[in-house]
């Protein structure tokens, strides 16, 4: 395993990360499982967990605490809020109000008394970056969390969170957690030119693009992925983007093929190798795909792969826009557009 310093914070962090979305109802495990996929990445020398109170309701959040009791100290716990947890209006966001909340909630599951990084899950448009940074800044204080920073933020936003955190002298996000993989590129173009300008550690979540880059789908196949029985229209082979991924994978198969790697080595290598990206997420349902994924640990692509990659998925090109998380509310709400 490798590792990296996470952003400027000198935390050392392995390359790939644990992401603990499965863990629980979505992706149908039980705590015997959970506790072993945990034990299993520690031993292999990850040493960063990501989950999230949106994960299950709540429910990843006590797996994984269950699974890291008497662990706690190997691990740099990070976990999420921000979506919305329940149908109240306000038990979601970013105001003090919900994370002063969300935090206690998120410890009480997790069966500890600080997380080392608690990330605003999405940015909050109703909320003022002074409103969230000053609440991140006095739970940091209060010593409950080590560092904050944000998931799936639009480029833009991280900018003015950054300004925001200097003019109101507050404590400031020094990560950011973006999806990046082949098939999804955009990021390269705007988000990750600024996670370095201002030296945030990135933690990529996705890098397999939901299982594209599993070797799980292929051309002539039929796609019984465990996503794709929940979100069928991203794997629909008549809609036009998808199309086009599964001739990008096609393609990339056989630069991996040629390069002597999986598919899986070659997604992970690709996005471990810019030099913005901290951490690659992974988030393994079982222990063969647990292990799959690891054979990646120490995956270096060498130029003339990299350059093959970029004339199969052209850089900052994402394959599927639709799919994108961090579109601009006023693109998606015609209130914000029109008079």
């Amino acid at each position: 395993m490798q590792y990296r310093t996470l952003g400027r914070t000198g935390v050392q962090v392995s390359t790939l990360a644990l992401g603990a979305m499965n863990l629980g109802p979505i992706g149908r495990t039980t705590q015997d499982e959970a506790t072993a996929l945990v034990g299993a990445a520690l031993d292999a020398g990850i040493n960063l967990i990501d989950t999230a109170d949106a994960y299950g309701t709540g429910i990843s959040e006590e797996m994984v605490g269950r699974a890291i009791a008497g662990r706690r100290d190997d691990v740099v716990l990070a976990t999420k809020a921000a979506l919305p947890m329940g149908e109240d209006r306000n038990r979601r966001g970013g105001s003090r109000r919900w994370l002063v909340t969300a935090l206690e909630d998120s410890l009480r599951r997790l069966g500890v008394d600080h997380v080392d990084l608690y990330q605003i899950h999405r940015w909050d448009p109703a909320t003022s970056d002074e409103e969230t940074l000053s609440a991140l800044t006095d739970l940091r204080q209060a010593g409950k969390i080590r560092y904050f920073g944000t998931s799936t933020y639009p480029a833009y936003r991280l900018v003015e969170a950054q300004w925001a955190a200097r003019e109101h002298h507050l404590g400031r996000y020094v990560t950011e957690q973006p999806s990046y993989s082949i098939l999804q590129r955009g990021v390269e173009a705007h988000v990750l030119p600024v996670t370095q300008r201002y030296g945030l550690g990135v933690l990529v979540w996705s890098p397999l693009a939901s299982g594209w880059l599993s070797g799980a789908i292929r051309a002539g196949r039929e796609i019984t992925t465990h996503r794709s029985t929940f979100m069928p229209q991203r794997f629909d082979p008549t809609v036009p983007a998808n199309r086009a991924r599964l001739d990008a994978v096609e393609r990339l198969a056989a630069v991996a093929d040629d390069a002597g790697l999986t598919l899986i080595q070659l997604a992970l290598g690709f996005v471990t190798a810019h030099p913005g990206v901290t951490s690659a997420i992974i988030g393994p349902r079982t222990p063969e795909h647990l292990h799959s994924q690891l054979a990646a640990a120490d995956t270096v692509l060498t130029a003339d792969v990299l350059d093959a990659i970029d004339a199969i998925v052209a850089p900052g090109v994402d394959l599927a826009p639709q799919e994108k998380n961090d579109t601009p509310p006023a693109l998606l709400d015609p209130a914000l557009r029109r008079r």
